[in-house]
């Protein structure tokens, strides 16, 4: 289980992370949703280690994390926005630098390379360099790395960033795939459809604050399951009802142009982001 308990985290007079207190099971599919600026990225750097707290404090199962922990910090393996990898190496060879880094036994770098580049359908590519691969490729060559040292948490900041919709897709069924089989996953995004898609439960975050913490269903059936989009010019005007009956109602007195669905996550993060969620 990952928990933070008044995690700050200050840069001169900027508060990037606000007195966070989360709670994320073992095995969960979390997400963190916000604008530009809410914290996200500060926050996985936190837990990462990569930067430290200036207040409160990460424990991992109970333990108190810290750099000196490196029993607790080898339970971590985290996948950022950037591609990190050196372009002339192919894919065995970025394994095995990988492994390296961690003293892992070179038999043991082989069998674990030879068992992830199969898992995520690179095996084939293995000796292609890093600049010859497509996008969705080096993704899922970060994700194979990232697993190298069979880590119990996989941060994950904007993992599909830049893929294309197929790529995307099959990015989702891999990290579905990781997580049945109880790896604790914590995911950054912009794309709502994806949180709403992998998450168990999301957090939104604003100005580095905790807004609030539920299910994508739960947050969708606060605003209301079923939106009627009104269209008039350029403009769209979303209405919100918990009920079928309800929105069929309001459609049917309306008479301009307009349409019925179900209403998503993305609706959630636009009305929060209208009222208070805006970056500054």
């Amino acid at each position: 289980m990952i928990e933070t308990k008044n995690l700050t985290k200050t840069f001169d007079n900027f508060t990037a992370v606000d007195s966070l207190d989360l709670k994320i099971e073992t095995g969960e599919f979390f997400g963190l949703l916000g604008p530009n600026g809410a914290g996200k990225t500060t926050t996985i750097s936190l837990l990462s280690t990569l930067l430290l707290p200036t207040k409160g404090e990460i424990l991992i199962d109970g333990q108190k994390l810290t750099r000196n922990r490196p029993d607790l910090k080898r339970k971590i393996s985290v996948i950022t926005q950037e591609y990190s990898m050196r372009q002339d190496m192919n894919m065995d060879e970025i394994m095995e630098y990988q492994g390296r880094l961690y003293f892992m036994p070179r038999k043991e770098i082989k069998h674990r390379t030879e068992e992830l580049l199969e898992f995520c359908d690179l095996i084939k590519f293995r000796k292609r360099t890093v600049r010859k691969l497509s996008g969705g490729m080096k993704r899922k060559l970060m994700v194979c790395r990232a697993l190298l040292t069979d880590p119990e948490i996989l941060l994950l900041d904007e993992p599909t960033a830049g893929m294309d919709a197929l790529s995307r897709r099959q990015m989702w069924n891999l990290l579905r795939k990781l997580n049945g089989k109880n790896l604790t996953i914590l995911l950054t995004t912009h794309y709502m459809e994806e949180a709403q898609n992998l998450c168990s439960r999301v957090a939104l975050m604003d100005h580095g604050k905790l807004e609030e913490v539920n299910t994508p269903a739960g947050l969708i059936d606060s605003l209301g399951n079923y939106t009627v989009d009104e269209f008039a010019g350029d403009e769209t005007h979303s209405h919100y009802f918990h009920s079928r009956e309800e929105a069929i109602a309001y459609l049917s007195g309306l008479s301009g142009q307009a349409s019925l669905r179900e209403t998503t996550l993305e609706d959630v993060f636009v009305e929060r982001a209208g009222r208070h969620l805006m970056p500054s």
